[in-house]
C-alpha cells in the first residue's frame, strides 16, 4: 500500500515501544520483591486468626500462625515483615507501659521470627497508640495534650526493648520531636550499635488509616493526630522533619502515604542521602480491594501499577499489605 501521508519526524518515541522486548530493555524503573516490606498484624494467644473487615484478605494472627505464613513469604523472596501488635485491653494504660514489656506481644514475636528465619528483616513499630488506653501515639496529659518529651523517654524503652529481642529495624511511627536522636543515643548505650532506625519522617494525619485502626482497635478515644502527625496542606515542613530525622541518626526515612503523596516521595528521594521508604497504608489496600471486587479494575495490573508508581517516585523500598500477592504476579511476569 503506498502512504500517502508521512509525517516529517525525526524523533519517534513509539519506536521504543514497538515491542514488548524492546519495551523491557529500554524500561527506568523495576519492581522487585525485593523492594516489599510486609506489614503483619499479631495477637496474643496460640493457633488464632482473625479477619479484618475493612481489609479484605489480611487478618490478625498469633504468632504461631504468623511463623506458618513466613514460610510462604519467605519461598516468595519476602525478606522483611513490620509486625503491628493488636493488645489486649487489660493490659493498656495512660503511659503506654506494656511497650517496653520483655515479654510482652512485639519481643516475643521478634525472637520467635529470628528463631524460626534468622535471615528475614523484622522491622517492628515504635509508638504507643497500641498500648495507650487514650489510642494516641503519645502520653495524653489531664488537659488532652500530647506530651512530647515525656512520650519520647518510653519510646527509647521501648527501641531498647525490641533490639534487644533482636529487631534489624526500629521504625519510630510517633511524630515527636527529637525521638530520632533519643532514641540512637540510648541504643547506643545499651550496646545496640547496630540496630537501624527508620523514621516515619513525613508521617501525614491521613484519613487513609482507617481500616488499621480497626485491625489494632488503637483509634483515639478523643481528639485526633493533627498536633503532631503532618498537615496534608505542607510540603516544605516535610522536608524539614526529613532534614532534622537524618541529622539525627536516622538510616532511612519514610513517606506516609505513598499513593496520594507521591509528590512528597519524590521531593524527599531528590534531598535525602539515606534511603527513603514509603508506606501504602491500609486505606490504599482498601479502595483498591473494594473496587477490583465491584470489577471496577483489574486488580493484578493496579496491583503493580500502584506498586510501580512509588517505586517510580523514588521509594528504595514499600511497605504494602499487597507484597505476597505483588511477589506472586511478579514471578509471572518472569
Amino acid at each position: 500500500m503506498t502512504r500517502k501521508f508521512a509525517l516529517d519526524l525525526v524523533r519517534r518515541p513509539r519506536r521504543n515501544r514497538k515491542s514488548a522486548t524492546v519495551r523491557d530493555l529500554v524500561r527506568e524503573t523495576e519492581l522487585s520483591v525485593k523492594d516489599f516490606v510486609y506489614p503483619v498484624f499479631i495477637m496474643e494467644g496460640s493457633n488464632k486468626e482473625e479477619a479484618i473487615p475493612s481489609m479484605p484478605g489480611m487478618t490478625r494472627k498469633t504468632v504461631d500462625v504468623l511463623l506458618k505464613e513466613l514460610e510462604e513469604c519467605f519461598s516468595l523472596g519476602i525478606q522483611a515483615i513490620a509486625p503491628f501488635p493488636s493488645i489486649e485491653e487489660s493490659k493498656k494504660d495512660h503511659t503506654g507501659s506494656e511497650s517496653y514489656n520483655p515479654n510482652g506481644l512485639v519481643p516475643t514475636c521478634v525472637r520467635a521470627v529470628k528463631e524460626k528465619f534468622p535471615e528475614m528483616v523484622v522491622m517492628t513499630d515504635i509508638a504507643l497508640d497500641p498500648f495507650n488506653i487514650d489510642g494516641h501515639d503519645g502520653i495524653v496529659s489531664p488537659t488532652g495534650e500530647i506530651l512530647n518529651d515525656e512520650t519520647v523517654e518510653v519510646l527509647c524503652k521501648m527501641a531498647v526493648c525490641h533490639a534487644a529481642a533482636g529487631a534489624d529495624f526500629v521504625c519510630p511511627s510517633d511524630m515527636m520531636d527529637g525521638r530520632i536522636a533519643a532514641i540512637r543515643e540510648s541504643l547506643d548505650n545499651a550496646g545496640f550499635t547496630n540496630t537501624s532506625i527508620m523514621a516515619y519522617s513525613a508521617k501525614y494525619a491521613s484519613a487513609f488509616y482507617g481500616p488499621f485502626r480497626d485491625a489494632l482497635d488503637s483509634a483515639p478515644k478523643a481528639g485526633d493526630k493533627k498536633t503532631y502527625q503532618m498537615d496534608p496542606a505542607n510540603r516544605k515542613e516535610a522536608m524539614l522533619e526529613v532534614s532534622l530525622d537524618m541529622e539525627e541518626g536516622a538510616d532511612i526515612v519514610m513517606v506516609k502515604p505513598s499513593c496520594y503523596y507521591l509528590d512528597i516521595l519524590r521531593e524527599v528521594a531528590d534531598m535525602s542521602d539515606v534511603p527513603v521508604a514509603a508506606y501504602q497504608v491500609s486505606g490504599e489496600y482498601a479502595m483498591l480491594c473494594a473496587a477490583a471486587e465491584n470489577g471496577w479494575l483489574d486488580r493484578d495490573r493496579v496491583v503493580l501499577e500502584s506498586l510501580m508508581g512509588i517505586k517510580r517516585s523514588g521509594a528504595k523500598m514499600i511497605w504494602t499489605y499487597f507484597a505476597k500477592e505483588a511477589a506472586r504476579l511478579l514471578s509471572k511476569e518472569k
